[in-house]
């Protein structure tokens, strides 16, 4: 039974799963997406977030506890340069990850995992989009059915007058 376990051992010794987290987790950083399996994607997710989450406030202790956790004086680097710029307005889920099948060599169920914010395909649209919340219809779209509604009236009643006028012509 598996009572008290919390997250995935991955089948390793507690040092080879904090080396092989830490590498995965610089990497990421540093190309902003990388091919894993889906276990350990899961189990980097829930290690990187709140490093993501510290880096959003720049200061010696923060640069301290992530360097603690990466070992990767350029990862610190760009995380608390470009990646906490991105991530500043975003109140968590900061990574995506993406199944992409199965590994031929094993059958392992391979995923991406990408920092939410540095997909350019994902977010073109989100910068065109309106930020507020309404809770009734917005007048485009009452405007389009009331235009729709008058195109019916008036092709119907140019059917009509068109009917009217062959009747009168025989």
């Amino acid at each position: 039974m598996r009572h008290g376990k919390k997250f995935n051992h991955l089948g390793r010794t507690a040092s080879h799963r904090k080396a092989m987290l830490s590498n995965m987790a610089t990497s990421l950083i540093l190309h902003k997406r990388i091919n894993t399996t889906v276990a350990k994607a899961k189990a980097l997710r829930t290690y990187i977030e709140p490093l993501l989450t510290k880096s959003k406030e720049d200061t010696t202790h923060n640069r301290r506890t992530v360097f603690s956790y990466l070992q990767s004086k350029e990862a610190v680097t760009e995380l608390f340069r470009t990646v906490a710029t991105k991530i500043s307005s975003r109140n968590g889920g900061y990574c995506r990850i993406i199944k992409t099948g199965f590994r031929l060599g094993d059958g392992a169920d391979t995923a991406l995992i990408e920092l939410v914010d540095f997909n350019e395909t994902y977010n073109s649209g989100e910068s065109n989009k309106k930020v507020t919340r309404r809770s009734r219809r917005s007048t485009k779209k009452a405007d389009s059915a009331e235009s729709t509604s008058e195109a019916v009236v008036n092709e119907t009643s140019e059917v009509k007058s068109e009917n009217k006028s062959d009747e009168t012509k025989e």
